[in-house]
């Protein structure tokens, strides 16, 4: 089994620059560019053809990657553009003028997913916020009728208590859309054993698949009784017949919609790729390393690190609070470190398997020197 490191030739992207902001753009590994040039050549050279010849598969096709490493079985998963349209396609199935039709998420969910969720009041929606995983499971009811939670908060890279959320909900009657885009890649999800209903994520991050590729899952027993409403001609069971009225496919692929991001498509697979052989058991054990690294490093520096300091509630990324934390990122980009900040929380450091620990050293020394001179933002 090929040492870790060894992989760090596959990304270009380390040569020259420190890349810890796997958990906003994961670095490109070099066959993504090989895979759009193989892209950009079958339209060249096959024209038209290339539909029959595997284009107008790949959102299924693709998607069975994406579900081997979600623990998905097989003719489950599909592809999308990216996760608002994925959530909206699950939102779609669902009316909200009987007496089910409250919706629960946590704070920290992303804001795309919950400007989604705020919109649906339209609708008829009761949207309930609570403070986090805990407060979601109690105010999960009888009137629930979603629960759209983060399996890792993307502020703080906190793991939630899923296990716990997904029981209440199904023993109230309610579903659960699991967003876990800020886990795969890095945290072991078996959608499968934990019995979510949907999950959705994206390319963009730990998946090192860029951005354009956002995927599905849905529950295989819960997909055959839902009819999304955001629909469109790839899910119907005879896109060609261009019958008048939709006649929904089977499985995944009734949960499609127009013609798929193509290039997207090709490009993702290279990172999916790197993943799988890799093994996200030995990525997620490597994380641990680094973040407990991180964690030790800064603190002994005198920083606030906010993230979860329970390997088991952590995930990726590790955030941290010092001075002018803005102008230390910019000042940290001039030196070739990429990492990024948000607003109230502070610096988000996400290494993934290919750093070195001595990387994660340097980023440390350069924050505690620019924290402490007088950078200006």
């Amino acid at each position: 089994m090929r040492d870790l490191l060894d992989y760090r030739d596959r990304f270009p992207i380390l040569a020259d620059t420190t890349y810890l902001i796997n958990h906003s753009l994961g670095a490109m590994p070099a066959a993504a560019e090989d895979r759009v040039l193989e892209y950009a050549n079958v339209w060249k050279t096959r024209g038209i053809r290339a539909w029959e010849e595997g284009w107008w598969e790949l959102p299924l096709t693709v998607g069975e990657q994406i579900g081997r490493l979600i623990g998905a079985p097989s003719g489950s998963v599909s592809m999308h553009q990216n996760v608002t349209i994925a959530e909206a396609i699950v939102l779609s199935c669902f009316r909200f003028d009987g007496p089910r039709r409250r919706i629960v998420y946590e704070e920290g969910n992303f804001p795309s997913v919950r400007y989604l969720y705020q919109a649906q009041d339209e609708r008829g929606a009761d949207i309930v916020v609570a403070a986090d995983d805990d407060g979601v499971v109690e105010a999960i009811d009888e009137r629930t009728l979603l629960v759209p939670v983060t399996h890792v908060l993307f502020k703080t890279g906190e793991i939630q208590d899923v296990e716990a959320i997904v029981e209440r909900a199904h023993e109230a009657g309610a579903l659960v859309v699991l967003d876990a885009y800020q886990s795969v890649g890095t945290v072991p999800l078996d959608v499968t054993s934990l019995g979510v209903d949907f999950a959705v994520g994206g390319s963009v991050k730990w998946l090192c698949g860029g951005p354009g590729a956002g995927w599905l899952y849905v529950r295989p027993d819960l997909a055959s009784r839902l009819e999304p409403s955001l629909t469109g001609w790839q899910a119907h069971a005879q896109p060609f017949a261009f019958e008048p009225e939709q006649d929904y496919a089977e499985g995944a692929a009734r949960f499609l919609t127009g013609t798929p991001n193509v290039p997207a498509l090709y490009a993702a697979t290279a990172g999916y790729d790197v993943i799988e052989e890799v093994g996200v058991a030995r990525i997620r054990k490597r994380s641990m390393e680094q973040t407990e690294l991180l964690i030790e490093l800064l603190g002994e520096a005198g920083f606030e690190v906010d993230s979860p300091r329970d390997p088991a509630r952590r995930g990726g990324t590790v955030v941290v609070r010092t001075p002018r934390f803005e102008a230390v990122f910019h000042e940290l980009a001039a030196r070739q470190i990429l990492c990024d900040y948000r607003p109230d929380v502070g610096l988000r450091l996400g290494p993934h398997f290919f750093n070195t620990d001595d990387e994660l050293r340097f980023t440390v020394e350069q924050i505690v020197e620019i924290a402490s001179s007088r950078v200006e933002a």
